[in-house]
């Protein structure tokens, strides 16, 4: 692709006189919390991490455990899961009997090869569950297996790539889901397994790192970004599948700025048909950065702008060179050049007002006229989404229950454009929120630590969101043609077909060995829509053990 071999030009183009790399933590929510909440307990910000951005470098997680108040039990863990970075780290995590000599000599890494000019370490993934759903045909499953390396060459090139085959049986709701849309959520190509509504996919990620200056770190490869301090993110989350991107991340003084350049996929028509992959998809492009600043010791305020663009036939996409300008607003490059993209502005803040309390939120915006929204007339060309949360660590001076509550809210039309090669969206799924828009929910999480290992977690998400009746367009699904709309006047958040959903997810996940964890869960979700064909109660329980990989999160 045109587009693609830009980026790698731009990388090749670059002197590789780093300072020290490292590759970056997989995005994780309950590994990322474990990170997150000695800053919140703290109150200062921590100048290794900005958590606005995420996933987050093994050696900043380092610098950030051992220089903030964090729990011992998992101070330890997270400093052996990266000891690397840590001086006299090999010690540390050196395991008591490895295997056969030369397997599990520590306690992260199956096998590992460390030189002075060379780190390697490969570790296995697994991830086996069983469960039952009364609304399915047969007996629910996920097994994976896989494999994971990084590591790094001369300590100024890092790599990361993880490769894991996959089949499933989802619950029924996630099953509506494929066959609606046409993909596995979280997930790209896929074919169909058993007759069960099974499927089965291949899950890759990988890229590869280098520090340019000691301020500059570059990222080039195939994998998921996030932008946010909440449990969703209104920007830029990790629901899609993963993307090849380029990353140029500058970090000085208490300043972050991080420039992304990614290639997407406009659509994938044929994985609902069990293609055999050979189908050139088309493609697309999103360019963003994310400016974030530590106005204070403990406020934090961050602007972001993207713009999806698309230059070339159907199956093809040459780079607009005006994008690759890291500084200037993209949406005066866009009059500028008199093109017909699609372009998004936003802020995020967060603000640790107390010791073990902080504030968050995010508000994006897609397009606004200041007249309509006085009207209030409903214009549906008023389109934004709103974020605030807070996060309590140490709940009443109980050590370790950590409590978060979130509202976000999305009104209709907002991420669509007129094509799908403009809208925000990759590979058939949202860019943003799992809802797409026109909705608001509210999320409350409840975690706690009572023993060393022992990890409870409960979740519930309220939301009220509206469908399109067959042939209708109000605005809830991003992939559709706003032209298409139903109205343009008298849009209400909720709109067409009413749901109210109720989504309650409690998981006790107990950590056996590093990385190995078993987990009982049972995920009850109940839907009331206004098309009474659509309404469903799912009660589902499952049994799993995973190894090096997150719990799966199909919260929608």
């Amino acid at each position: 692709m045109i587009g693609k071999n830009v980026l790698i030009g731009l990388l090749l183009g670059m002197p590789l006189w780093s300072m020290s790399q490292s590759v970056y933590a997989p995005l994780d929510q309950d590994y990322y919390h474990k990170v997150d909440r000695g800053e919140v307990l703290n109150k200062r910000f921590s100048p290794e991490i900005h958590s606005s951005d995420k996933p987050y470098r093994r050696v900043d997680i380092v610098r950030q455990v051992d220089s903030l108040s964090v729990n011992p039990a998992n101070k330890s863990y997270l400093l052996k899961d990266n000891w690397e970075y840590v001086e006299g780290g090999e010690e540390m995590a050196a395991s008591r009997k490895p295997f056969l000599k030369w397997f599990y000599r520590s306690k992260p890494d199956m096998y590992y090869v460390k030189t002075k000019d060379f780190l390697l370490k490969v570790s296995p993934v697994l991830y086996l569950s069983a469960g039952h759903d009364a609304n399915a045909a047969s007996t629910l499953y996920i097994n994976t297996r896989g494999i994971e390396l990084r590591g790094s060459i001369d300590d100024k090139v890092g790599f990361y790539s993880y490769v894991g085959e996959n089949q499933a049986v989802y619950p029924q709701y996630v099953q509506d889901y494929i066959a609606d849309r046409g993909v596995v959520p979280n997930e790209a190509f896929w074919k169909k397994y058993g007759d069960t509504g099974g499927v089965d996919f291949l899950s890759a990620r990988g890229y590869f790192t280098f520090q340019a200056t000691k301020h500059i770190g570059v990222q080039f490869g195939y994998d998921k970004n996030f932008i946010g301090n909440g449990y969703r993110s209104m920007l830029l989350s990790d629901f899609a599948a993963p993307s090849t991107f380029l990353k140029i991340q500058t970090k000085v003084w208490r300043i972050q700025y991080t420039n992304l350049f990614t290639e997407l996929v406009a659509d994938a028509p044929y994985s609902s048909f069990g293609s055999n992959g050979t189908e050139a998809f088309p493609k697309k492009f999103m360019a963003a950065h994310h400016l974030s600043i530590n106005i204070t010791d403990n406020f934090n305020l961050g602007v972001y702008e993207a713009i999806m663009f698309h230059r070339g036939d159907s199956t093809s996409s040459a780079f607009e060179w005006n994008y690759l300008n890291p500084i200037m607003f993209y949406r005066s490059i866009e009059q500028f050049t008199g093109s017909p993209d699609n372009a998004l502005f936003g802020l995020d803040f967060k603000w640790n007002v107390l010791k073990g309390v902080q504030l968050y939120g995010q508000g994006l915006l897609d397009e606004l006229v200041v007249r309509e929204l006085k009207s209030g007339e409903g214009w549906w060309g008023n389109k934004y989404s709103l974020q605030l949360g807070a996060k309590y660590m140490n709940v009443l001076g109980v050590r370790n229950l950590d409590l978060q509550g979130e509202y976000n809210v999305s009104r209709p039309f907002t991420y669509a454009h007129e094509s799908i090669f403009t809208n925000y969206a990759h590979y058939r799924q949202p860019l943003a929120h799992p809802l797409g828009a026109n909705f608001q929910e509210a999320v409350f999480i409840v975690r706690y630590q009572p023993i060393k290992y022992l990890y409870l977690t409960a979740k519930a998400i309220v939301s009220n969101y509206g469908t399109d009746p067959v042939g209708e367009n109000y605005g809830g699904d991003v992939l559709k043609d706003y032209n298409t709309r139903t109205q343009d006047y008298g849009n209400t958040i909720g709109q067409g077909v009413g749901n109210q959903q109720l989504y309650v997810d409690m998981m006790a996940s107990y950590m056996l060995r590093h990385n190995l964890f078993v987990d009982l869960r049972h995920i009850y979700r109940e839907r009331s829509s206004d098309d009474i064909a659509l309404s469903q109660t799912t009660n589902f329980t499952s049994l799993a053990i995973r190894l090096n990989i997150a719990a799966k999160d199909h919260s929608f």
